[in-house]
């Protein structure tokens, strides 16, 4: 029998706060288990495996981080929009980890086209507009911008800036300047 009070959306939010704690990779149904003092079992009425808590998460992080961007986009353009579209990315990694890696789990198709994931895309796209950018130049710039924020947060976090000069602020308010003067000149093809 489940555990009084044990709902499913108290167990992915206990998952997520695990995840920021440990890694996103160490969040199993047993880790959820030892953490309400019940047994793996009685998770099962609640989750179906530890893959579906992790894709759980990620949906959860997913709405969290769209939520945030678009509070920052709004009434933003430009360079201005840009910098608070990154912004949040590096922010929520830093507060959130395990949430942040869980974001970037593969989803099925059906999983991703419901996700908050499409939001993602439509705010990178919002951003981008602020450049002028046409198909298919536009989802090549999307597609920078992803690799950029992500690439540059995964290396944050890792600790690969942390022994060397200036300081990752910094850097990070260089690489928004170079994006978006690398924007407003878009090379021709």
């Amino acid at each position: 029998m489940a555990r009084a009070g044990l709902t499913t959306e108290r167990l992915i939010r206990a998952g997520a706060e695990l995840a920021d704690e440990v890694g996103f990779d160490q969040v199993t149904v047993s880790a959820l288990a030892r953490r309400f003092d019940v047994k793996v079992a009685s998770l099962y009425s609640h989750v179906k495996s530890s893959q579906d808590v992790k894709t759980r998460i990620a949906l959860l992080a997913l709405d969290e981080l769209a939520d945030r961007a678009s509070d920052a986009l709004a009434g933003r353009a430009g360079k201005d929009a840009l910098a608070a579209f990154a912004g949040v990315y590096r922010d929520y990694a830093r507060e959130h980890p395990g949430r942040y890696a869980a974001t970037r789990t593969r989803l099925d198709p059906e999983t991703a086209a419901a996700s908050a994931g499409v939001r993602h895309a439509q705010m990178a796209r919002a951003v981008l507009r602020g450049y002028d950018l046409t198909e298919p130049d536009q989802t090549h710039a999307v597609r920078l911008l992803g690799s950029v924020f992500h690439g540059y947060v995964d290396l944050e976090l890792g600790g690969g800036f942390s022994h060397s000069a200036p300081d990752t602020q910094e850097t990070w308010e260089r690489i928004v300047d170079a994006l978006d003067a690398l924007l407003r000149n878009w090379p021709a093809r």
